[in-house]
């Protein structure tokens, strides 16, 4: 029996693509960090082919089971490799973790965006903001909301998670602002829309006190209406 097949259903990898990928791998004692300076050609169209397939297959068990015993063993056998491959693709677990976070959040963002899109005409900012609230919610956002606190668990090793978030999120809040604000107003109303709604899915996750954050929510609701019937 081939040592490359699951025994129940078609070979996770090929034998010739684990061995060429394998074959470049140096990694250094325990298997953790790529030694410097061995050969690397994953920058090569076919690599970053394998790249992007191994980060979905990352990210989707990220969404279904959570930051919870990450670790790049798991990661492997939900890619259908080795740690090694990884290693080979990615510059390390955390960089690895990373990626697959900011798909995630890439996917939050679309479908966000989408419920805008698909409304009938622009929508206001209270109306937004109560439209993509199911999906900042959602189950497979989970794993986004525990990023959070991982980025303040451990600033020094994770701040880019926070950082990333916000880099990730303004663009497109900052879209949904009237046309007509200045750049100055649409980046204040954005930065308090992204924080007040990062502190309401903390509260979600941790407190679990719907009607505390319906209550909050219709604070915020009303504050946004205020200021777009505001003149400038």
């Amino acid at each position: 029996m081939s040592a490359f097949r699951d025994t129940r259903g078609p070979p996770l990898v090929s034998a010739r693509a684990f061995t060429e990928e394998v074959a470049e791998v140096n990694t250094s004692e325990g298997d953790e960090t790529p030694r410097a300076g061995y050969r690397r050609s994953a920058g090569s169209p076919r690599g970053e082919a394998r790249r992007r397939e191994l980060l979905e297959r990352v990210t989707e068990d990220l969404a279904v089971n959570g930051l919870v015993d990450f670790s790049l063993r798991r990661a492997a056998r939900a890619a259908g490799t080795t740690h090694k491959v990884l290693l080979y693709h990615f510059d390390s677990a955390d960089d690895l973790l990373k990626q697959a976070i900011f798909r995630l959040r890439d996917r939050r963002i679309d479908k966000a965006l989408a419920t805008a899109v698909g409304a009938a005409g622009r929508l206001t900012l209270a109306a937004w903001v109560r439209a993509v609230w199911p999906v900042l919610v959602g189950e497979e956002a989970r794993v986004l909301d525990q990023a959070i606190g991982l980025a303040m668990y451990d600033p020094g090793r994770y701040a880019e998670l926070g950082r990333g978030a916000s880099q990730q999120y303004l663009p497109s809040l900052l879209s949904i602002c009237p046309e007509r604000w200045s750049d100055r107003r649409k980046l204040e109303v954005a930065e308090m829309i992204l924080a007040v709604l990062r502190g309401f899915l903390v509260d979600a996750r941790t407190s679990g006190d719907t009607a505390g954050i319906a209550a909050g929510f219709e604070a915020l609701a009303r504050a946004l209406e205020r200021e777009e019937a505001a003149d400038e």
